[in-house]
């Protein structure tokens, strides 16, 4: 299993990486010129810019992992790797906001079933109380590089005025050079499903799905039907994974796109706000990967999920209403640790209480299609005119959290509720229609 995870996690960890890139580096373009040189700081047009992306990128996640097993892994995710890095190295030539707005649509278009195809992979191949601590290593593995993004940025923009293109260019032209380099690393090395595998020899195969059927009773995939899809999307439990995950995106999202613009308003350089953007990310990997070896070792984790919400919220409340901008920078540590340790909590609280490959392809694509949705939020609730200290939107975010754990408490007393129905033969259907399942709190 060691070798599983050394030969699945830092690869969907690296092309992912670069997913998140391509995602969130408009924040830093935007400091490089773009925002000038696009005429992007009249009335909301950045907003819409940052908006418009994840239209698609929320409507087509479930489509896209449904259709995962049909076109095969490979095949799936090499194209649309291929394929958005082609609209990103693209991004560096447009010459108006308007043609920039379809550049970011089609990048969501191509990006949508990515990041809920690798979290569907990740989970089909551990027991429910292992998964949490490769997701985090997988997330944080990602997030890093995603902070560095900022330093990356900066680094690109240097370039300005080679080959008579702006800075600001320069990083979509490398950034999508090297997303399609990794189109071939896909194709060369992007690991499939434990009954699929090519890596591991038979009996190795049958160990993996072995303990699969042990946890959980689904390392063989059940069909997809319609009636299937359509009975899980009935699921309201499914539904609050993905409002939750939404909650926890919002400050994410806040973060990657508008942090450089809020140190900007601090008072710092351009230089300083790009290359300030990084550091927040950097304490996050120790807590990250200290809740997640918690959390897997006690198996549980709505509590864990708690305090890396509280924490996120005390950043939130420092970076919104402190006096000092040394204060308000601490508070974006704060934001950082607590929601990098909520994200794949949340996503592994979710993986371990659903059965059957159908439900957790359902199940994987709405949690991050509705986290697309936290941002949309994220990117309407900073408007240009609350530049530079976006109170509104700092607001917005904190009221999230306070969803997130009124949701995360409904849940939880369900499942709690449901436990000890079956545990005292009050209940004689098995949970998730498994015998001996429970749902982990």
């Amino acid at each position: 299993m060691r070798y599983v995870d050394w030969r699945i996690i830092p690869i969907l960890a690296m092309v992912y990486s670069f997913a998140l890139i391509d995602r969130i580096n408009l924040g830093a373009a935007h400091t490089a010129g773009m925002g000038v040189d696009l005429k992007l700081l009249t009335g909301n047009r950045f907003s819409i810019v940052s908006c418009l992306y994840f239209v698609p990128y929320t409507l087509l996640q479930v489509p896209g992992n449904l259709v995962l097993r049909h076109f095969g892994v490979r095949n799936w995710l090499t194209f649309i790797v291929l394929s958005w890095g082609a609209i990103q190295l693209s991004m560096g030539w447009v010459k108006s906001w308007g043609y920039l707005v379809l550049c970011r649509v089609l990048l969501g278009i191509f990006e949508a079933s990515f990041f809920p195809s690798l979290l569907f992979i990740i989970s089909t191949w551990y027991k429910r109380h292992e998964v949490h601590q490769r997701l985090s290593a997988f997330y944080l593995i990602s997030v890093t590089a995603g902070g560095l993004s900022p330093i990356l940025a900066y680094a690109f923009s240097l370039l300005k005025g080679r080959g008579g293109l702006a800075g600001w260019r320069w990083i979509f032209i490398i950034e999508g050079a090297i997303t399609l380099f990794l189109a071939i690393v896909t194709w060369l090395f992007i690991p499939t499903f434990p009954d699929q595998n090519t890596f591991l020899t038979p009996e190795q195969t049958a160990l993996v799905l072995r303990r699969i059927d042990e946890d959980r009773g689904d390392a063989i995939p059940d069909p997809i039907t319609l009636n299937k899809v359509m009975k899980h999307l009935g699921d309201w439990t499914l539904w609050a994974y993905g409002i939750m995950f939404m909650c926890a995106a919002m400050p994410s999202y806040a973060q990657s796109f508008f942090l450089p613009i809020i140190l900007s308003g601090m008072g710092w350089s351009e230089t300083a706000s790009l290359l300030l953007s990084a550091p927040p990310y950097g304490p996050s990997i120790v807590t990250t990967m200290i809740v997640a070896y918690l959390s897997d070792k006690h198996k549980h984790r709505s509590g864990y999920i708690v305090v890396c919400v509280v924490i996120c919220l005390v950043g939130l409340v420092l970076t919104a209403f402190a006096k000092q901008n040394e204060v308000r920078y601490f508070g974006a540590f704060l934001t950082n640790a607590g929601n990098s340790g909520a994200i794949p909590t949340i996503l592994a609280y979710a993986s371990n209480n659903v059965v059957s490959h159908t439900k957790r392809s359902v199940q994987t694509a709405l949690t991050v299609s509705l986290g697309g949705i936290g941002g949309i939020m994220a990117t309407t609730v900073f408007r240009a005119q609350d530049s530079p200290h976006y109170i509104p939107g700092l607001g917005a975010t904190i009221g999230s959290q306070v969803l997130l754990l009124s949701l995360l408490a409904a849940t939880t007393l369900r499942f709690m509720w449901l436990n000890k129905a079956v545990r005292e033969g009050k209940r004689t259907k098995p949970l998730e229609d498994q015998p001996g399942f429970y749902y982990t709190l």
